[in-house]
């Protein structure tokens, strides 16, 4: 049984990340969805162990010490993880896995995993993403915050395989589908074993 494929989608805060995250997995029943542990705080309506695993800074650094992350990072002051187990079984077991992290867990990963599909999201504008994340109410510090870290992150999409652009949800998703075919027809993902005795 062919191994599962990773696919990793990053984008700066407010670019839609996690819809587009919840659209492809509402289209595609076969995918996987890794779910993070971060020390953040909840936002309105995200549920512990469907959203994220809600940390204590206590809970996470043990587990750093445990080794239980395939990488783990300080966001935004805040300590985000991708719990290693979870991901070893699901592309074990063949199962294409979706993760959305951060340009830095992106890194770390694909130095352990290099066949991992990376996904970069972009937004439409900087204007456009100035809106966003305004209408998620966050304080005008954290606005801030966010829009200079999101300038960093941007040039981080050069060392991703794809880059979409956010700026119509439905297309985005297509775009994202069109990638995941593409890359799970790649000769290197088949079992061409059982295709050789008929190439003669």
């Amino acid at each position: 049984m062919p191994k599962g494929m990773l696919v990793i989608i990053s984008a700066p805060s407010g670019t839609g990340k996690s819809t587009l995250c919840r659209r492809l997995l509402q289209r595609r029943k076969d995918l996987r969805c890794s779910v993070s542990c971060t020390t953040r705080s909840p936002r309105p309506g995200e549920r512990h162990g469907k959203h994220y695993f809600f940390l204590t800074r206590e809970d996470f650094k043990r587990k750093i010490q445990r080794g239980e992350f395939l990488e783990w990072a300080v966001v935004h002051d805040e300590y985000y993880g991708t719990p290693r187990h979870f991901i070893d079984q699901q592309i074990k077991e063949g199962h294409d896995t979706l993760l959305a992290i951060d340009v830095q867990g992106a890194a770390a990963i694909r130095r352990k995993i290099p066949d991992a599909v990376l996904i970069f999201l972009v937004p439409p504008s900087m204007e456009s993403l100035k809106e966003r994340l305004a209408a998620r109410r966050d304080s005008s510090e954290s606005v801030a915050k966010r829009l200079a870290n999101s300038r960093g992150e941007l040039t981080a999409a050069k060392n991703y395989d794809y880059l979409v652009v956010n700026d119509d949800l439905e297309r985005a998703v297509d775009q994202v589908e069109a990638i995941l075919t593409a890359e799970r027809l790649r000769t290197s993902r088949q079992e061409l074993r059982e295709l050789a005795p008929h190439a003669a």
